[in-house]
């Protein structure tokens, strides 16, 4: 498996620990869309995917993909046994009036404020933003998911972000490969440690000031 794979699953496996039993789960497009194959042991949650999916699961096996069958971002799951479909009114719907109690989407950039940017990188042509905006406004809490640092070694976590937001001061919590950091009144606080990097790593490959507690996690 490829070292960047690594990292990703790594994420997606951290992010994982974030599901409580009961919630209604939106995941985004990449990185958090392997999520659903890290559901904690004993976890009850409910994914819901805006292209009108209420409970899907784990990733099928090779083979037994369906090819009618995909989330939002167009990749193939399974459905568990409470499972519906309904057209995308109703998915957002259910976004908007805020009854989704968790989204976990990816980020370009976070900014110490908690600001999201994720749906364009400058000078690039996307097909558009998806439900990324009503996403990261309306969920109760809004984990972002990325690379510590780009793939130029630039850092992701900035004092202000630099590329065109999704949305202002939604963000409370992030999870990169590095790092988990929360997004507080106070700044941003971090928490929790990779095994194989040190505070001070983080501190380098992050632009945003952070504010270090006496007792920071491993994970």
């Amino acid at each position: 498996m490829a070292v960047g794979r690594d990292k990703r699953q790594l994420i997606a496996g951290r992010a994982a620990q974030e599901l409580k039993n009961g919630m209604i789960v939106n995941l985004g497009i990449g990185i958090p869309t392997l999520v659903a194959d890290y559901v904690p042991d004993g976890v009850h949650v409910v994914f819901q995917a805006e292209n009108g999916i209420l409970g899907y699961g784990k990733s099928p096996r090779a083979g037994e993909e369906d090819p009618f069958l995909c989330n939002a971002g167009g990749l193939p799951v399974t459905l568990t046994d409470e499972a519906s479909y309904f057209d995308s009114t109703i998915a957002f719907g259910m976004i908007r009036r805020g009854l989704l109690d968790l989204t976990i989407l990816g980020a370009l950039q976070v900014s110490q404020k908690g600001d999201l940017a994720n749906w364009i990188v400058p000078g690039k042509r996307v097909p558009g933003m998806g439900g990324a905006i009503d996403l990261a406004q309306k969920a109760k809490k809004v984990v972002a998911v990325t690379r510590h640092v780009a793939r130029d070694g630039s850092p992701k976590i900035l004092p202000e972000c630099t590329y065109p937001l999704t949305t202002r001061q939604a963000v409370n919590l992030i999870i990169t490969d590095m790092a988990v950091i929360e997004v507080t009144d106070a700044g941003l606080v971090l928490k929790e440690v990779a095994k194989e990097h040190t505070v001070d790593d983080v501190v380098r490959a992050t632009a945003a000031p952070l504010i270090i507690p006496d007792q920071v996690e491993e994970f």
